[in-house]
């Protein structure tokens, strides 16, 4: 009998299309979960404290938390008001936010880009450059949205990884080039967070939960883009999902 691969579990985005509310998730991240970590993808609705979240943790063996067009809203982390015109997902804030300590203290891996690197950081307690371009000294980290997706996912700097991190281990270099598509970024790290990766102006591109039992990593970056044509991106997911995998048979045993 095949071994059952483990489940992820997805929290989605909650957006009104037409006159509806839908939650969704992009199938870039879908797909990664499935190919790249050899998982089967389970999407979790944003209701907020609606969801049982013992039930949802009980049912799958690791979270994987997306990017997205919205922002974590400030007052979760005590930030100034978003200028007008903002995204913000305040149901999807309301899900992941209580939701990360919880996956990461049972042990169970998580995995977090994007949005969900952001989230991860205010979940324990950081702050948030709502706008990391107008920060003195920093890069403009967006991306052209009038190019080919081609080009604004293609890679845009290097990131230097930390000596003996998760990230260093996985791509078995000290730099590597990645892609950037955010204006929010790490201006604080949150408590008990340990840096993985950097940018050249210095922002915080990558962390770990140093306490974790389990997996516990997030990045900045898009690493589920074109995932099984990119070396280090699919060594993520890989790891993730073995994690995942490890994690799973130990509930079984």
């Amino acid at each position: 009998m095949a071994e059952r691969k483990p489940l992820i579990g997805i929290p989605a985005d909650r957006r009104i299309l037409g006159p509806h509310p839908f939650h969704c998730v992009g199938e870039k991240y879908i797909r990664a979960v499935l190919e790249a970590a050899d998982a089967v993808p389970v999407l979790i609705p944003a209701l907020g404290d609606e969801v049982d979240f013992d039930a949802v943790l009980a049912g799958v063996d690791g979270i994987m938390l997306t990017g997205s067009p919205s922002n974590v809203e400030p007052q979760r982390y005590a930030g100034t008001t978003s200028e007008a015109g903002t995204m913000h997902d305040p149901h999807r804030d309301a899900t992941t936010l209580p939701m990360i300590p919880r996956v990461v203290e049972s042990g169970m891996p998580i995995f977090a880009v994007c949005r969900g690197f952001q989230e991860m950081n205010v979940a324990y307690g950081g702050t948030l450059w709502q706008k990391v371009q107008d920060q003195s000294g920093m890069q403009d980290h967006r991306e052209d949205k009038h190019a080919p997706l081609e080009v604004q996912y293609g890679p845009a700097h290097e990131v230097e990884l930390v000596q003996g991190g998760i990230l260093h281990g996985v791509a078995g270099a000290d730099r590597v080039m990645v892609n950037s598509l955010h204006s929010q970024g790490v201006e604080r790290l949150g408590d008990g967070l340990e840096v993985e990766a950097r940018a050249p102006d210095g922002l915080v591109e990558g962390f770990r939960v140093r306490s974790a039992p389990g997996f516990a990593l997030a990045v900045q970056w898009h690493p589920e883009w074109q995932v099984m044509k990119n070396p280090f991106s699919r060594a993520l997911f890989a790891a993730f999902g073995m994690a995942a995998r490890a994690h799973a048979k130990g509930n079984r045993s």
